[in-house]
């Protein structure tokens, strides 16, 4: 395939090489290939074992390559705090990794980061409470359900760059919450409180950013709002509440 290339569909028959086959990302690929008819393998190489990487690809001979691997941290993200050495060694080394050897082969690398890198603008704020606790702070947010198959047809496209893989505007906890209460449990409460006492119970500081997804939007018009597609794709398949 080869570089540079950006939104032209290749003549090459398509075959995923996918990293993360137990985690949530990772098997909600697997299941889309198998319901488009797209013939993918997992990866059982390890991210930060170079050659691990190049047996798979010379094994598998791949179109593209996806990367949903990755430490999460048990039970939340805060593990990862105390436990650097391990996150940045696959994060961030193995990340890099497997990019150079999807380059040096001239491969798509489809690589699901976090948007976890940019802080909350007190300039796009909505009204934030005090006092089960929340921020009441707004959000970008990705449905999966949605932009998972994107994904898959933006690699059928061959797109590269950087994309902020979201739906469109922001959406606060206490707006989902209240969402959860008309179709889920109308009996359902919860507190809010500020991110001071947040910071209180948790080792890092979350993030909390609208990002901006105009780029998406174009490529993909038909890409639903956040309010929208949470009602459609969480909300409603799981409705109790009947009107």
């Amino acid at each position: 395939m080869g570089f540079p290339t950006n939104g032209a569909a290749g003549e090459k028959p398509l075959k995923f090489l996918i990293y993360g086959r137990t985690g949530w990302i990772g098997g909600i690929l697997g299941k889309l290939c198998e319901a488009q008819g797209i013939d993918f393998a997992y990866g059982s190489g390890r991210l930060e074992n170079r050659s691990s990487l190049e047996a798979d690809i010379a094994e598998v001979k791949p179109s593209h390559v996806f990367n949903a691997a990755g430490v999460t941290g048990r039970p939340n993200v805060d593990w990862c705090e105390s436990h650097k050495v391990e996150t940045i060694r696959t994060n961030v080394v193995g990340t890099l990794t497997l990019a150079d050897v999807c380059r040096e082969r001239g491969l798509i690398l489809i690589n699901y980061a976090t948007g976890c890198i940019f802080e909350y603008d007190s300039n796009h704020q909505i009204e934030s409470g005090v006092g089960f606790k929340v921020v009441n702070i707004p959000n970008s947010m990705t449905i999966l359900d949605e932009l998972l198959p994107i994904s898959l047809e933006m690699a059928k496209r061959n797109l590269t760059g950087i994309w902020n893989f979201t739906n469109p505007g922001v959406v606060s906890h206490n707006e989902i919450l209240e969402m959860y209460k008309e179709y889920i449990d109308p009996n359902f409460t919860y507190k809010n409180f500020t991110l001071e006492e947040q910071a209180k119970v948790i080792v890092a500081p979350r993030s909390n950013n609208e990002l901006d997804t105009a780029k998406l939007k174009k490529e993909f018009p038909e890409l639903l709002p956040i309010k929208e597609s949470l009602i459609k794709y969480v909300f409603k398949p799981n409705e109790k509440v009947k009107a």
